[in-house]
C-alpha cells in the first residue's frame, strides 16, 4: 500500500492564485480569494448590508403609496450596485502593476506604452508586444513638420 493510505494524509493540491488576479493564494474555504480580497468583500457586504437597511427604514418611514417606496428601494440597489462598480474599477486600477504580455509584477520599474498598456523590461519594446505603431513615418512626419521646406522665389533677369 501507499504510504499515504496508510495514513490517511492526502497530498496538498497546487495552489490556486486569487480570483481577482492580486498575485496571491487563495483557499476553498475563502471562495478561492486570498484573505485581503476576503476582508475587502465581507467590508462591501457589510456596507450593502447598511445601505439596503437605512433604504429600507426610509421606505418605512414615508408616507407615501407603496409603488414609491418600491422605486426609493429600487434606485437604493441600483446607486449601491454602481458604487460597488466604481469602488473596483478603481481598485484595479490604483492595484498591482502588471506586464500585460506574462503578467510580472513591475511596480515602479514598469514601462507604458503608447498603446495605454504597461510592460515589464522584457517586454516594453513594441515588437515584443506585437504594437501595430510605425515609429519610422511618425519620426518622418515630424522631422517634415518641423522643418518644412522653404523655396525662394526666382529673381527675374535684368
Amino acid at each position: 500500500m501507499e504510504p499515504s493510505k496508510e495514513t490517511g494524509c492526502r497530498a496538498p493540491e497546487d495552489p490556486v492564485l486569487c480570483i481577482n488576479d492580486c498575485d496571491f493564494f487563495g483557499s476553498a474555504a475563502t471562495m478561492n480569494m486570498c484573505s485581503k480580497c476576503q476582508k475587502d468583500m465581507i467590508l462591501l457586504k457589510q456596507e450593502h448590508a447598511k445601505l439596503t437597511d437605512a433604504s429600507s427604514k426610509d421606505v418605512v418611514h414615508r408616507s407615501s403609496s407603496s409603488d414609491e417606496s418600491k422605486l426609493a428601494l429600487a434606485d437604493g440597489a441600483v446607486a449601491f450596485a454602481n458604487l460597488a462598480s466604481q469602488i473596483s474599477q478603481v481598485k484595479s486600477k490604483e492595484g498591482l502593476k502588471k506586464c500585460t504580455s506574462c503578467r510580472k509584477r513591475v511596480g515602479l520599474t514598469g514601462f507604458s506604452c503608447k498603446c495605454g498598456d504597461i510592460f515589464c523590461a522584457v517586454h516594453h519594446y513594441s515588437d515584443k508586444h506585437d504594437y501595430p505603431f510605425d515609429y519610422r513615418n511618425a519620426g518622418q512626419n515630424a522631422i517634415a513638420k518641423e522643418n518644412p521646406i522653404i523655396v525662394a522665389e526666382k529673381l527675374s533677369k535684368i
